[in-house]
């Protein structure tokens, strides 16, 4: 989301008059009360400025026309001066036209167009998407109105996570998400790290000249920050057609990436020295080499309960060795390799996948945003994923391994229970390299619930259970709890393992409405353990602060303070996370895509 700083100098303009608007503007609409729903507050605003009307059964009937309106980004709604209006070119009405599954001529579906919504809310470069049938020219015709209101494209992203007085990450990215109103999205990137900041660029292109394939390229270059020196570069380019709509019979994606950095592993503010058990520790750094080139073909099946097969194919090489600066003697490599660095492999390999699921979606407000709109996917989600990799060169690795995820989710009257859990496992097979090892490896599981309850009192309660087991695993992932990354109050990173026990329950408060600035409260209770053997629970509490900018953002940036009540205490300082997005979002992938 975008630093507070400018937003904050928006609003004393804001308070100072600002910037009165252009005569060759178009009218303002007439006043609404934003503070009850910002986006019925829009609707009222795109009927009155089409001069349209509802109409209440347009199923069947024949779509006449698509009609858009488009607010800006400030509206007289928002606590900003309408002169910024001038530093954002609003979204073309063709671009919105163009993700419409609808023509002119065919019959309207209910299920089309909010199909075309969900598409459109994809792009991010809406803060506000609604559809609005209304009254054609004959009784047995309709219009589509579509309701926009643009996110601010020409901005200063941002993601951080600091505790107290240590910032141990920050992302700025200069970013038109919306070059020309066209939809492409051209941005400078600098991530700010322990160790190191980069300096790259990035391209989105989600409709090349209009067609249905994307193309997205990025590339840039580590720069250690003690040295001042370049140590490594990452990037990447991909090329798509997706399946943008349930009816689209195929896709075809083909993607390339590098990334070569040195890689140090902190806890707090210094570098995690390993207990090596026969002398001095040894420094958790290591250099990275990788490449992945990959291609998939997809063929969809169904309408309701989809089924997508993939088939692909494509290879890697990841290297992973000491930096000589670290001085290692032989005896403290071999235990760093065998106990601590991610396996050195290469391979190619064939693929093949499975995503079934059920095509049906329910639109919610205040679960992870406020007053915007959120989709979720209900009923069960699978993804399933098998691959062989034979030994076709010298040094490939050959294995055969599996994956697979399941997921529930169940809207029962205004609460939301999703269910999740995932499993993977590799056969390693006689390869090339002596240090191979056969059999079962990279056993993986694990499994979350989230609760989100009906309103109470205008908030919601949030409860989530989550556990990520590992077992044998190759490239020696382990996980770190303490801080904004899931139980706040506790040191950043106090605790590692292999193995992640975690329960957050919150009672987020309905936000208070300030000239569409949503501002809401947050009670928490966190308990969790990262372990290796047993989990030694750490359980803290807290409040927090969350805010929205909806003309910025759809989720809202937070603060949150917490205390630990049975575990080591940070000083008062480090007590305090701030951090974008909620902290439910803080789950490891696997859980989608094992």
């Amino acid at each position: 989301m975008p630093l507070l700083l400018p937003v904050l100098v928006l609003t004393v303009l804001a308070a100072t008059g600002g910037a009165s608007a252009s005569p060759t503007q178009p009218p303002e609409p007439p006043a609404v009360d934003a503070t009850k729903n910002y986006e019925d507050a829009l609707i009222v605003w795109g009927l009155e400025q089409r001069e349209r009307q509802v109409e209440p059964a347009p199923e069947g009937k024949v779509l006449e026309e698509v009609v858009v309106a488009a607010e800006e980004v400030v509206a007289p709604m928002d606590p900003y001066p309408s002169l910024l209006n001038i530093f954002h070119v609003r979204t073309r009405d063709q671009v919105v036209r163009q993700e419409v599954l609808l023509t002119p001529g065919q019959p309207y579906s209910a299920a089309l167009v909010a199909e075309s919504v969900r598409n459109l809310r994809k792009l991010g470069l809406f803060s506000v998407v609604r559809a609005v049938p209304v009254k054609g020219s004959a009784p047995d015709k309709v219009a589509l109105l579509l309701v926009t209101k643009d996110l601010w494209s020409l901005r200063l992203n941002n993601e951080f996570s600091a505790v107290g007085s240590l910032l141990l990450y920050l992302r700025l990215q200069g970013t038109e998400q919306n070059f020309l109103g066209r939809g492409k999205k051209v941005a400078v990137d600098f991530i700010l790290r322990l160790d190191t900041f980069s300096l790259g660029q990035s391209y989105t292109d989600q409709r090349v000249l209009g067609s249905r394939w994307s193309l997205t390229e990025s590339a840039a270059v580590l720069i250690n920050r003690d040295t001042g020196r370049a140590e490594g570069s990452r990037g990447s380019l991909s090329v798509s057609r997706p399946l943008y709509s349930l009816s689209t019979p195929w896709s075809l994606s083909t993607s390339v990436a590098w990334n070569v950095e040195t890689a140090r592993q902190f806890r707090g503010a210094d570098i995690w020295q390993l207990p090596f058990p026969d002398g001095d520790p040894v420094p958790y750094v290591y250099n990275t080499r990788e490449v992945a080139v990959g291609s998939t073909y997809t063929r969809s099946y169904g309408q309701r309960y989809k089924w997508n097969v993939g088939l692909g194919a494509g290879a890697y090489h990841y290297a992973y060795a000491p930096p000589v600066a670290s001085n290692l003697s032989d005896a403290q490599t071999d235990w760093f390799r065998r106990n601590y660095l991610p396996r050195q492999e290469d391979a190619g390999y064939a693929n093949i996948s499975l995503n079934a699921f059920e095509a049906r979606y329910d639109v919610l407000r205040n679960v992870d945003s406020y007053t915007l709109s959120e989709d979720f996917q209900l009923g069960h989600s699978v993804v399933a994923k098998l691959r062989y990799a034979p030994p076709v060169f010298p040094s490939a690795a050959h294995f055969a391994e599996g994956g697979l995820s399941l997921r529930y989710r169940v809207h029962w009257g205004d609460a939301l229970t999703t269910a999740s859990a995932a499993a993977s496992i590799r056969r390693q097979f006689s390869g090339q390299e002596d240090t191979v090892q056969e059999g079962w490896t990279n056993r993986r599981w694990a499994a979350e619930l989230v609760q989100v309850s009906p309103r109470v009192l205008g908030g919601r309660f949030v409860a989530r259970g989550l556990l990520d087991v590992n077992i044998d695993d190759l490239f020696e992932r382990v996980s770190l709890l303490g801080g904004s990354n899931g139980l706040r109050g506790a040191a950043v990173d106090a605790y590692s393992g292999k193995r992640l026990l975690l329960v957050n329950l919150e009672y987020r408060t309905a936000p208070l409405v300030v000239r569409t600035v949503h501002l809401g409260g947050v009670f928490f209770l966190d308990s969790g353990s990262a372990f290796n053997r047993r989990p030694m629970m750490v359980t803290t509490v807290g409040v927090g602060l969350r805010i929205l900018f909806p003309q910025f953002n759809v989720f809202p940036f937070r603060i949150d303070f917490g205390y630990v009540l049975n575990g080591d205490r940070p000083p008062v300082g480090s007590r305090l996370s701030l951090s974008s997005g909620q902290v439910t979002e803080y789950r490891p992938g696997f859980l989608d895509s094992p």
